[in-house]
């Protein structure tokens, strides 16, 4: 039940989003939960009181997971006289995943009773303070915008405190993740699933005593303490997923890479959790085939382009990953704006070596710093930093975009303007 001093906000909100779309400033939400927020700080619990809400986490991955849970609660359905209906979810889909975009997400659908709500890892604890959800979904933990975010061990130890505080909530954790195990190691209510672990750069000592993380193929510890990796209750192959009591599905995607089976997989045990039939949520997460533009093929004058997204170390290694250089063409395009980290020394932890073989088309506001470290790498390379104009340079035929948060962005509005 939302306060009468929380509907006048949530109308001054609507008022602010209507104004910024009819002036063409922007689509409306973050400016919306703004207001609202800052007219009634209790708005955001108000808003989850009454839903089962699911949190999901991570440094990579949290708008496709988002995407596919939410996919997966519809499956619950809605009684009706002729049978039943897939049950609204709301969900923040575009990623905007601090209080005002959670609270535009969940003002949007005021008769939602289920929630998917994608939230930056310093916020978990105070959302889930908020919202009281019945399940947090912990991906991973890596470097991310350090001069912005700060030091992961930190936020581990956070996200550690914050669940601590929701004991009869359901934590589905990636048990291939050092630090997300340590974060979930202690509560009482956990489903662990093996998501896959592709970067272990950050995990190379404990997160509890410092001692070094040994490594065994997927198995891994901690010397001289008893952490180590929990068995999984759901994990995945090439063509299949498991899950507990012998279930086994074939499990096909829409989206590209092995770490999206890892999404998808915590996905339906989120959505298992909370109710739904694993069949049902399997083929759910099935149908997502793009998320906020990321994966979409879009056609440019001769030229089609595939996105892809990718923040920081961790993510850059997945989506070079995807790439298909046999293809087309290859563009990377990266800014350093506050959103994006402006300190861009990653650039020199990935693998840009995968390209020795294939030009490159750099591009971005920050083409110049990526060009060096091409250059460094062995790749051959152009600079072109508009790029729209990086991908017109390229022969006739596919591009694969690689591009970081802001030069995605920026890219994605320019060629929807054609």
């Amino acid at each position: 039940m939302v306060t009468p001093r929380g509907r006048m906000a949530l109308a001054a909100g609507s008022a602010a989003r209507w104004s910024s779309r009819v002036t063409g400033r922007g689509a409306g939400a973050m400016i919306g939960g703004l207001v609202a927020m800052t007219l009634d700080k209790s708005i955001l619990g108000q808003l989850g009181r009454g839903r089962r809400t699911a949190i999901v986490t991570g440094t990579n991955g949290k708008s496709t997971t988002t995407r596919m849970t939410a996919a997966a609660l519809g499956t619950l359905g809605v009684s009706e006289p002729r049978g039943r209906r897939h049950q609204t979810v709301a969900t923040n889909a575009e990623g905007a995943n601090m209080d005002a975009g959670l609270v535009a997400a969940l003002a949007g659908a005021p008769q939602a009773e289920l929630a998917a709500l994608e939230v930056d890892e310093m916020h978990v604890p105070h959302v889930a303070d908020a919202v009281d959800p019945k399940v947090i979904v912990l991906l991973n933990l890596s470097r991310d915008q350090l001069d912005r975010v700060g030091e992961i061990n930190h936020i581990e130890r956070t996200l550690r405190a914050g669940l601590a505080r929701h004991p009869d909530t359901v934590v589905v954790a990636n048990c291939d993740d050092v630090l997300m195990t340590s974060a979930a190691y202690d509560t009482p209510n956990v489903v662990w699933v093996a998501a896959g672990g592709g970067w272990a750069n950050d995990s190379v000592s404990c997160p509890r005593s410092g001692e070094i993380i040994v490594r065994d193929g997927a198995h891994w510890h901690s010397t001289g303490t008893d952490f180590k990796r929990p068995t999984p209750q759901w994990w995945y192959d090439d063509a299949n997923i498991y899950g507990p009591e012998g279930f086994s599905m074939p499990m096909s995607l829409a989206l590209p890479g092995k770490v999206n089976r890892g999404n998808a997989t915590q996905a339906v045990a989120a959505a298992v959790a909370m109710g739904a039939d694993p069949a049902a949520a399997v083929a759910a997460v099935s149908t997502v085939d793009e998320v906020a533009g990321r994966y979409s093929i879009v056609r440019l004058g001769a030229h089609t382009v595939r996105m892809l997204l990718a923040k920081n170390p961790a993510g850059w290694q997945e989506a070079l990953s995807m790439v298909d250089t046999d293809a087309g063409s290859v563009v990377i395009s990266v800014n350093g704006q506050v959103p994006d980290g402006e300190d861009l020394s990653w650039l020199w932890d990935v693998n840009f070596e995968h390209f020795v073989d294939h030009p490159v088309v750099a591009a971005g506001e920050r083409g110049t710093d990526l060009a060096v470290r091409l250059g460094y790498a062995g790749v051959e390379h152009t600079l072109v930093h508009n790029a729209v104009d990086a991908i017109r340079s390229c022969p006739p035929g596919h591009v694969e975009v690689v591009a970081n948060y802001t030069a995605f962005l920026a890219l994605n509005r320019a060629l929807a303007r054609g």
